[in-house]
């Protein structure tokens, strides 16, 4: 690289099962000029999320899929280090759906300025951006957790189910968490308070949770499918709420996803499921950023991030996920900035 080129991660082929590595380019560009309104933004963090293998497949969806050869896009951290227009100045800290790459050229409209003195910048991606809201709208749209019902929350232990717990809790609901790790159930119990947490790679997982769940399930907010959620579903109390917020399980599965037949749990005890995404709550977003940014600054909800550095470690970060080695956000520190003062 020259002080002139930057570099993007490019989706080199659609995966068959689990990614690798060889799915991914590092493709070496010049840095562009900008035109007008425009902004060159110096990348900062980058998220990975889950979704994102969904977008690996050439497939119908809520979202068009990633384009061959050509950069992923996902949600990113910047520092605005030129631009051209008068709503941004250098130094500005932004966030947007912007490229994996070390530089963006983006339009001014496109991105959001960042305000460092009321959290960390890195809740923007988390627990203050689309992660938070998330768990926000998927719980107390679909979910309506009521005082003392149980609310049953899979992948407990990662950005929106950690999330999503607490704000049960606030709610007055018995949580109990479903993660894949002693470390983190102990996470769930003791750091985030909820009322009890299962381990689903335990031999006795089905045992377990039914001890865990003696009043049955009033809502469960699903983000894994596959077995897990079998064994939750079949705990459902009468006029139960299931919300379909992710299947990470299944999501490396090239032969599909097969389980029981479950229909008729949902008609014996008059129950919902609904699935979501967050673009369905796009018009109140600003209320749900509001209430968790309160509850934040309250001291009433937490947060934990997985932070791996290096920009040439961001598909390990990415395959991490499908291991379960995050807690929390995982996010991918590619740069300190260079004008900002945080």
């Amino acid at each position: 690289m020259t002080p002139n080129t930057y570099r993007e991660i490019q989706l080199a082929n659609r995966p068959e099962g689990t990614p690798t590595d060889s799915d991914f380019n590092f493709v070496e560009k010049n840095i562009p000029t900008i035109g007008t309104d425009e902004l060159l933004l110096k990348t900062l963090y980058l998220s990975v999320d889950p979704y994102m293998r969904g977008r690996m497949k050439d497939q119908k969806s809520y979202v068009a899929p990633f384009e061959l050869n050509k950069a992923i896009t996902g949600g990113v951290l910047a520092e605005v280090i030129e631009s051209n227009s008068d709503a941004f100045k250098q130094g500005d800290i932004v966030t947007g759906t912007l490229d994996w790459a070390q530089y963006n050229v983006a339009d001014a409209k496109s991105v959001q300025k960042v305000d460092p003195s009321i959290a960390p910048i890195t809740t923007r991606l988390g627990i203050l951006g689309l992660t938070g809201l998330t768990a926000y709208f998927g719980l107390l749209d679909i979910g309506k957790p009521q005082q003392g019902e149980t609310v049953v929350v899979s992948g407990a232990a990662g950005a929106v189910g950690s999330v999503v717990g607490q704000i049960a809790k606030l709610k007055g609901a018995h949580v109990v968490g479903i993660a894949g790790s002693q470390n983190k159930i102990d996470y769930l119990i003791n750091e985030l308070g909820f009322d009890e947490a299962v381990n689903y790679k335990d031999d006795n997982f089905k045992e377990a949770f039914k001890k865990a769940v003696p009043n049955g399930v009033d809502v469960y907010f699903d983000n894994v499918g596959g077995e897990v959620s079998d064994a939750v579903i079949f705990e459902i109390n009468r006029n139960a709420r299931v919300v379909l917020c992710g299947a990470i399980s299944a999501y490396n599965n090239p032969e599909g996803d097969i389980g029981p037949r479950i229909q008729w749990k949902f008609i014996t005890t008059s129950s919902m499921m609904k699935g979501f995404t967050l673009g369905d709550y796009a018009h109140d977003f600003k209320t749900g950023a509001q209430d968790l940014g309160k509850w934040l600054q309250e001291g009433k909800l937490k947060y934990e991030e997985t932070i791996v550095e290096g920009f040439e470690k961001t598909p390990e970060a990415f395959l991490g996920l499908f291991e379960g080695s995050n807690l929390g956000k995982q996010l991918v520190k590619v740069a300190d900035p260079e004008f900002a003062k945080l």
